[in-house]
């Protein structure tokens, strides 16, 4: 089982001169949920290296086991030191694709071609995605091969509009998730905020929020475990 993870290269959280980027537990727990399946993980970024961490998601308070495992783990840092460009992966090679949020994505990877692309030639060929919190916010340019919206009519969910409001940034982002989900025609449905919320749709699995990163990954093998089965 190969496993392809995709974070943002963007770090500036708007005008506010802030830094943002990936969200750390989002890299994590699912990491661990596929590597401990024993699946291979390749780890790709639209501008390849580094990918900016939102410094906000190493504070202790937003610390977990995943966390500090990955923050002990040189191999797993060694390895997010030195993303592969998103340019020169390919749906042939991977089982499926994850891609954690943090507030970067949405201003790279929701705009991005290679991105968008890459998503619709997972879902052409019938592999499961996955996406959590603000990562579901990517999807807003894919279409399917009929060119509708890729979230017409599916089942949804990402961080909220009571969740980006919790943490002041509404006016900050270029675009509210779950409004845009809506917007594209997605079935959005959320739990309470900061709740742990997995939403399966077939193919498509979407988790609300940090919470909800581990779920999801666990969510997404059982979808290929099925698919493997049939």
């Amino acid at each position: 089982m190969k496993v392809l993870m995709v974070l943002t290269s963007h770090d500036e959280l708007g005008n506010t001169g802030r830094k943002t980027g990936f969200w750390l537990e989002e890299l994590a727990a699912p990491y661990y949920v596929f590597k401990d399946a024993g699946a291979e993980i390749v780890l790709a970024s639209p501008n390849g290296g580094q990918p900016p961490l939102d410094p906000k998601s190493s504070e202790p308070a937003f610390q977990t086991g995943y966390t500090r495992r990955f923050g002990a783990d040189a191999q797993a840092k060694a390895q997010l030191a030195a993303t592969v460009r998103l340019d020169r992966v390919s749906q042939a090679d991977f089982d499926t694709v994850f891609y954690p949020g943090g507030h970067g994505p949405l201003w790279d990877l929701a705009e991005d071609k290679r991105s968008i692309a890459l998503i619709e030639s997972f879902a052409a060929a019938g592999k499961p995605v996955a996406f959590v919190c603000h990562a579901p916010g990517v999807l807003r340019h894919v279409k399917t091969a009929a060119g509708r919206p890729f979230v017409e009519g599916r089942k949804v969910t990402g961080f909220t509009n009571t969740e980006e409001a919790a943490v002041e940034l509404t006016d900050v982002v270029p675009f509210l998730v779950e409004d845009e989900l809506k917007a594209k025609g997605g079935l959005f449905s959320r739990a309470d905020d900061w709740t742990p919320y997995v939403v399966d749709d077939g193919l498509l699995v979407t988790g609300q929020n940090p919470a909800s990163s581990a779920p999801a990954a666990e969510l997404l093998l059982k979808r290929l475990a099925a698919g493997a089965k049939s």
